[in-house]
């Protein structure tokens, strides 16, 4: 599949469908990106897994010209180490054409058939990434980020992964802000770093929040600054400081003290990770009163 600017999204059937609706949702939620969904066959509708078929697809043999993102995706269709020919040197050609070349999830079997992840770092599904290192012995297997960049190659972990993967791109072309609003489009709770761990302390918090406290987290990320206390945030959510206090704990397993914290601790790392900022501006930027004080909850 490949997309942004003129992007192109494909995989091979059935894809995995969050592989593919995710960057898609991200792409219609961000300014100009044109994507065209793509297909190894002649079909022009894309099987997934779970039996639905996603119409308006190009076969591969019509796609020419070049491609601003090449985004190849994963699903039961990439498991095997059987790999279409003509699909894989498809790959090969159109990512040869294209600015960059990403994938979602096990869709880095594809890249590294292909031979676009020789002599690069990579990630994918956790679950898989002890195949990826034995079947591509040339391919550094990282299994820890939730997305990667090596040159114009990026790959990302499992699914949701490849959500914040095309965030990032968005950042990388529109710039912090405009992939934040995107992220807040989407209820998401943070446009994370690609070197945060695929095994997140706070992604397994996220799943059990409810949608009030994660839309709060939300405005909280762009408020860091704020003197944002327990009276102040429970003012949002029409609560109390005592029953938010007890949804906090309930639901990310700690104070709403601690939860402020951790969040500007992971924004900072973020700033640290993703820009040029100076340790000062970085402690401004996420609420923290001096750089010591970030340093000290930086480690």
């Amino acid at each position: 599949m490949a997309w942004f600017y003129s992007a192109l999204d494909i995989g091979p059937p059935p894809v995995q469908i969050l592989d593919v609706t995710g960057p898609l949702e991200v792409s219609s939620s961000a300014p100009g990106y044109e994507v065209q969904l793509g297909n190894p066959g002649p079909d022009r509708c894309l099987q997934t897994n779970r039996g639905v078929s996603l119409t308006g697809a190009t076969p591969i043999e019509e796609i020419t010209g070049p491609i601003d993102t090449l985004i190849i995706t994963g699903g039961p269709g990439a498991e095997t180490n059987v790999y279409d020919e003509v699909f894989i040197s498809w790959i090969a050609e159109a990512a040869a054409r294209s600015r960059r070349v990403a994938s979602i999830c096990i869709g880095a079997f594809l890249l590294g058939a292909a031979g676009l992840l020789d002599d690069k770092a990579a990630v994918t599904h956790w679950l898989f990434c002890d195949r990826l290192a034995k079947e591509f012995p040339r391919v550094t297997v990282r299994p820890e980020p939730i997305y990667l960049k090596d040159g114009a190659v990026y790959t990302s972990a499992g699914i949701t992964a490849g959500i914040e993967l095309c965030l990032a791109l968005v950042e990388e072309d529109h710039g912090h802000q405009i992939a934040l609003n995107v992220a807040r489009f989407l209820v998401m709770f943070l446009v994370r770093p690609g070197a945060q761990a695929q095994h997140s302390h706070m992604l397994l918090r996220q799943a059990v929040t409810s949608k009030p406290l994660r839309e709060l987290q939300v405005w909280m990320l762009e408020n860091l600054r704020e003197d944002l206390t327990v009276e102040k945030l429970a003012d949002r959510l029409g609560m109390s400081a005592r029953q938010f206090t007890r949804v906090c704990l309930r639901e990310t397993k700690m104070n709403p003290g601690q939860f402020v914290d951790r969040m500007r601790v992971e924004a900072a790392q973020q700033l640290i990770d993703s820009s040029s900022m100076g340790l000062k501006e970085v402690a401004d930027t996420s609420g923290f009163p001096s750089a010591v004080l970030s340093c000290g909850f930086l480690g």
